[in-house]
Formats: C-alpha cells, structure tokens, sequence
C-alpha cells in the first residue's frame, strides 16, 4: 500500500526487454537505502516488486499485463520517475490509500498557470471517470492529488509548487500519457451498494 506521496525524484538508468516484459533499473538512492529484495516500490504509481538492490538503484521486472495497462512501456533511459517506497505500518497517511495498481492510462488535455501553480486537466475513461468526484482523491503518475473540477471527459487538477517542485508532474504537457489510478473506497462502496 502507498499514500501517493512522492518520497523521491528518480532516474530510469537501464532499460532492457525481458521475458515478454521490461526490467528497469532506477537509480533512487534514499529508496534503495530502505528496500529490501522482494519489497513493493511504486514508480511512476506502479507497484513493482524489487527483485535487486545495488546501491543507491533498484531493480524491477514489469510483467506483461502491467505494460499493458500502465505507461512503463513507454519509460527509456535518463528519464524521471516518480519513487515512493511501500507504506509501513506506523508511518504518516500524508495523501490518500493508493494500492499502485493502475486503473487505465490517461492523457493530459491542457495544462494552464494558475497563481504560483498549474491547473491540469487530464482526459479519462468513464470507468475512471465514475469514481472522480470534486474535492475527491486521484492518483496521476503516482502522486496523490485533489479533483480540482469535472468535466465530460476530464478532470482537472490544480498543482501547487511543492508538487511541481519534488514530481514529474512539473514537466507535464498536452496530449502525455500518464498512469491514473482512482480511489480504491470509492470501488469497494460502489461494490457493496451494487449487492
């Protein structure tokens, strides 16, 4: 489990096709100094399973079905990721409840200033979409964020500085891909009304 808050900036610095998936090699020091072979790290809003710790890096190895439903297929060398290590128990629930199993792939519509920060919509399918409501809790690339706004197709978001300043999200721009997750209580209540 994660709250998705961003606990590190790190650097994609290998990359190689692998049994039908992609290993990935992350250089995250402050992560890697917590992370035990076996333990689960979010990259970019993906739990992945540590299968090497070297370092100050981490290895993964992403299977299939998780490249098919995220954007780690899309990761190359040098690239930013967002890194937050699994929650343990005790720690501090800084966001929200983000289990890093990513519901679909979204992509940016606009990004606008807006005071010191940016206001970004995101377009999203309507099984996303059905669990966003305003000043409730998304996940995009990882980061654990507020649904500023609705619209029709998407969402927006309102970035404040120390978000723009400790996640990619600072660099986002039209037409990206990201990886969405939605909040995980707004799936078990519609399951439980359903019965």
């Amino acid at each position: 489990m994660f709250t998705g808050i961003v606990r590190e900036l790190g650097m994609v610095v290998e990359v190689e096709e692998a049994a039908g998936g992609r290993a990935l090699v992350v250089s995250a020091p402050e992560t890697a100094g917590r992370t035990k072979l076996g333990d689960s790290v979010a990259i970019d809003g993906v739990c992945l399973t540590a299968t090497r710790v070297d370092g100050g890096s981490i290895a993964f190895h992403a299977v299939p079905e998780t490249i098919a439903r995220s954007t780690l297929g899309e990761l190359g060398v040098n690239e930013p990721v967002n890194v937050e290590p699994a929650l343990r128990a005790g720690e501090e629930l800084g966001g929200h409840y983000v289990q890093g199993h990513v519901d679909a792939v979204g992509r940016i519509q606009s990004v606008e200033a807006e005071g010191v920060g940016l206001r970004v919509f995101v377009e999203a399918p309507d099984d996303v979409l059905r669990y966003c409501v305003e000043k409730g809790s998304i996940t995009v690339d990882g980061v654990s964020l507020t649904v500023a706004e609705l619209a029709d197709d998407a969402f927006a978001v309102a970035l404040v500085p120390h978000t723009l300043e400790g996640t990619t999200l600072s660099d986002v721009r039209p037409r990206q891909r990201v990886n969405l997750e939605a909040d995980v209580l707004a799936k078990y209540v519609e399951r439980l009304l359903a019965r």
